[in-house]
């Protein structure tokens, strides 16, 4: 393989900014200190804050490999902290998404924005199964991806201000079509919108509208966002 699938680009688009947000969200709750790790127990503990979590995979650096917890043979399917994580696989089968289905993926190829094409397989991945985001946990040769599901990893709030930044940082590292990209946003947090060609007009919660701006090879432009100010009580 030389290149990520269609099928992959066009989920990894729609997750992007969605998995962006969560990430930042994850780092303002989870201290990125000395960490451990108990992947039987299905715990990873750091400066003092211990969390749930499951294997996505590992990214063997100098292989340039992405080899899925299902494959491998430390661990496999029936592993505690892998059974939670099949459901990619299945969507994969379902999608025909095969770096979702192949055991090791040849990452050899990328050169690309992010550090490297473990990094967006981990993206995708944590998007699939939503949750709190995910973890890269560093070793020699290689990291360990561990996706973040319990309910003490807030989720990330609706907040119209950094959608341009947002969009911007997905579309550079799944850049398929930053449209669906605002609009698997938009979905998520279950802001109401219409889309054209151009333009992308979302009705803001609690009042207001957004425009989102394409130009005609479907770059995103521009996001302009008309909030209403909400009146404070007055006392009597």
């Amino acid at each position: 393989m030389s290149g990520f699938s269609p099928a992959f680009e066009r989920l990894g688009a729609a997750l992007a900014a969605v998995v962006l947000q969560q990430q930042e969200t994850l780092a303002e709750f989870l201290p990125r200190e000395d960490w451990s790790a108990d992947l039987t127990a299905r715990t990873y503990s750091s400066g003092g804050v211990t969390v749930r979590v499951s294997l996505l995979g590992s990214y063997a650096a100098r292989e340039r490999t992405w080899l899925w917890g299902w494959a491998n043979p430390q661990f496999g399917d029936a592993h505690p902290a892998v059974t939670p994580t099949l459901g990619i696989r299945a969507l994969g089968e379902r999608l025909g998404i095969t770096e979702f289905t192949t055991p090791e993926v040849d990452l050899s190829w990328y050169d690309g924005p992010a550090g490297h094409g473990g990094e967006l397989v981990a993206m995708a991945a944590g998007g699939v199964l939503g949750g709190g985001g995910y973890i890269g946990a560093g070793y020699d040769g290689g990291s360990a991806y561990l996706h973040v599901d319990d309910p003490q990893a807030p989720p990330a709030q609706w907040d119209p201000v950094p959608v341009p930044r947002l969009l911007t940082n997905a579309a550079a590292l799944f850049p398929h079509e930053p449209r669906l990209t605002l609009a698997g946003l938009l979905s998520h947090h279950r802001v109401p919108f219409r889309q054209t060609d151009l333009l992308t007009e979302a009705l803001l919660p609690g009042g207001g509208t957004a425009r989102a701006t394409f130009d005609g090879l479907g770059r995103f432009v521009g996001w302009k966002a008309e909030l209403i100010a909400v009146p404070s009580a007055v006392g009597p």
